[in-house]
């Protein structure tokens, strides 16, 4: 079992910046690859980042690359959001997960095996 708890969510003006971060407990972290996902009102819920067990290869959704950056530091199993360039259609819960595939970065949902509860972002215009 694996606990995930999301922080540093919070109300932003457009052009800010905010970081989220994803505390993790339960199991080896770097037996699993990390990610955060995002779901805005009336929306489905979207990929936004996704890092594996190494913190080798970071990968994006088109809609947040060269604003936001993923990272991990497995001595504190912490996962984290920088999120840069803050624009209002970035509003949304963000939710941290894990894949117990620890190789493997999924933009699809149903890849991952623990959810968090989400933090609220929301961007002002």
């Amino acid at each position: 079992q694996v606990q995930l708890v999301e922080s540093g969510g919070g109300l932003v003006q457009a052009g800010g910046s905010l970081r989220l971060s994803c505390a993790a407990s339960g199991r080896t972290f770097s037996g699993y690859a990390m990610g955060w996902f995002r779901q805005a009102p009336g929306k489905e819920r979207e990929f936004v980042a996704g890092i594996i067990w190494s913190g080798s290869t970071p990968t994006y959704a088109d809609s947040v690359k060269g604003r936001f950056t993923i990272s991990r530091d497995n001595a504190k199993n912490m996962v984290y959001l920088q999120m840069n360039s803050l624009k209002p259609e970035d509003t949304a819960v963000y939710y941290c997960v894990a894949d117990l595939n620890r190789g493997r970065i999924s933009a699809r949902s149903e890849s991952y095996d623990y959810w968090g509860q989400g933090t609220q972002v929301t961007v002002s215009s």
